[in-house]
């Protein structure tokens, strides 16, 4: 996969972050995986570095506040960013491009997976109606076996239901969905359903 930031293109748009006011490295790594739509994050190892490197060109000046340190932008980074907003601006077009990459490549391995779910699905409904079939249990018996299934079935729908509600609301407690979470959401969902769809109707 290509590069997500061209080579200065970081480094530029971190002093673009840090225009707004003075932020920890923390802040900087989740604004970044927020502009991304979470679909990339950047290790410590690539911000601080590149940091460190603005504050020795005095870009950047920083400031202790308990065990955090803060950054913020300098005169001197302020007259950079402001001669580099065409450049700038190349970086956001790039940003988008590459949301819109991963985006594609996140949605293509979803598919491929539930290729492999349907696939896994199909065989396992298969089986199941082989099992019935060479078993031939009476009707009573078929009855109350089908009802116990059917509790079974909604018991998992439910279960399913409530841990990925739990789920998301532990990842939106931290930070909001993002719109590659909903499509993943929506696109795994639509599957699903359209297996356990056909598995009905055989």
């Amino acid at each position: 996969m290509p590069p997500v930031f061209a080579h200065g293109a970081l480094r530029l748009y971190l002093l673009a972050l840090l225009e707004s006011g003075p932020k920890h490295g923390y802040e900087l790594i989740k604004a970044l995986s927020d502009r991304f739509g979470g679909t990339y994050s950047p290790s410590a190892g690539t911000i601080y570095p590149r940091l460190a490197k603005l504050e020795e060109e005095g870009l950047v000046a920083t400031h202790t506040e308990g065990r955090r340190t803060n950054y913020s932008i300098t005169p001197a980074g302020l007259v950079e960013l402001e001669a580099r907003r065409g450049e700038l601006a190349d970086v956001e077009n790039d940003i988008s491009a590459s949301v819109r990459r991963l985006a594609d490549k996140l949605r293509q391995d979803i598919r491929a997976n539930m290729q492999g779910l349907r696939a896994d699905l199909a065989a396992t409904a298969e089986a199941a109606r082989a099992t019935a079939r060479s078993a031939a249990p009476a009707a009573v018996r078929y009855s109350k076996e089908g009802d116990r299934r059917l509790r079974e079935a909604e018991m998992l729908v439910q279960s399913f239901r409530d841990d990925i509600r739990i789920e998301l609301r532990r990842h939106a407690g931290a930070r909001p969905v993002s719109p590659v979470t909903l499509e993943t959401v929506r696109t795994v969902l639509d599957q699903a359903r359209i297996s356990i769809r056909n598995s009905l109707e055989d």
